[in-house]
């Protein structure tokens, strides 16, 4: 029999087990007798929920198979291995943010504090350090249209396979994402599988990257973008303190914004951005094309960064309306 036609969790178990090499690396990871893996098997126990928790990290190859065959007991086994602590934001943080938005200069607060938010979310959100990433998705006002056409990521750290700071990988986003949907419609969404093409919400999808979530960063009805949580494991976002916990560090990314920095919601009007492949070619000359400004014009490096966005923006807005226009033709 193939592990793929195993009937449930415990008969997958014992397919894989059957390799006695496989059957030691278990027993020694998670520190436990042969016995009780083969009652496991057998049904006569079941295994504690931070048991079954390391057995999926030392066999990340069934992972998904393990959780399909588990279905809904997957989702409570994990919730039930974390202490109530892990599953919201400690008080003493939202101090520490608070404290760090009245101390920071105006021009350094965004990068600072959403640096600060999102490295904490990724401790929390991936304890395990499976592997995500965070970013910050802002809404773009060029001086060139009245409404919001695109969305770009700013800051953004993630854990292997996105280790670090993710920010010099920065991209356009638009109506084709899910950011762009998120902040299109001003709510909270996740996809729990970006590889089913039957999904009716836009996806982005980026290496290794299985599912995602957003969620709006909102100050007095107007919209800043999202906060967008990206995760290599199926279903990661079923869990409902997941998403909890994404909703409150988008509103302790608002903090790291400016009034100025909101928009009013039909001033959104986003449309579709070509793909990062075709991006990366106009990001290439990026610094010197902001030095140009610079030689030209009297005006600080913010400012001159800004109008090169612009002007990205307008370039890649008129090479995706060339290309569809091609489709259609």
């Amino acid at each position: 029999m193939q592990f793929e036609e195993a009937k449930d969790w415990r008969q997958l178990l014992g397919m894989i087990i059957q390799d006695t090499r496989v059957r030691q690396r278990i027993i020694e990871e998670l520190g436990i007798k042969a016995i009780t893996l083969h009652r496991w098997v057998n049904g006569g126990i079941d295994p504690r929920p931070q048991n079954f928790k390391q057995l999926l990290n030392t066999l990340p190859e069934y992972r998904e198979q393990f959780i399909d065959l588990l279905g809904d007991e997957y989702d409570e086994a994990m919730a039930s291995t974390l202490d109530e602590a892990s599953k919201v934001i400690p008080s003493s943080f939202f101090a520490t943010v608070l404290s760090a938005r009245a101390n920071t200069r105006k021009e350094l607060r965004f990068w600072s504090l959403a640096t600060l938010i999102i490295q904490h979310a990724i401790r929390q959100l991936d304890p395990d350090r499976l592997g995500m990433a965070i970013t910050v998705v802002r809404c773009i006002k060029s001086s060139r249209s009245q409404k919001i056409r695109s969305l770009r990521e700013t800051v953004a750290f993630g854990t292997l396979p996105w280790e670090g700071n993710l920010e010099q990988k920065g991209m356009f986003l638009g109506a084709e994402s899910l950011a762009g949907y998120c902040v299109t419609t001003c709510r909270g969404v996740e996809n729990n599988d970006i590889r089913d093409k039957n999904n009716p919400l836009p996806a982005h999808q980026i290496e290794d990257e299985l599912s995602a979530a957003a969620y709006p960063i909102l100050f007095s009805g107007k919209i800043a973008g999202c906060v967008l949580v990206s995760s290599t494991q199926l279903n990661y976002f079923l869990s409902q303190y997941r998403l909890t916990l994404i909703h409150h560090y988008a509103n302790l990314l608002a903090l790291s914004l400016e009034p100025e920095d909101f928009y009013e919601l039909n001033e959104v009007q986003l449309q579709m951005m070509p793909p990062l492949s075709m991006q990366k070619q106009y990001f290439g000359d990026f610094r010197s094309r902001v030095t140009k400004i610079l030689t030209q014009k009297s005006m600080n490096h913010t400012d001159a960064e800004q109008e090169v966005w612009e002007e990205l923006e307008e370039e890649l807005l008129d090479v995706q309306n060339k290309g569809a226009l091609a489709a259609t033709s």
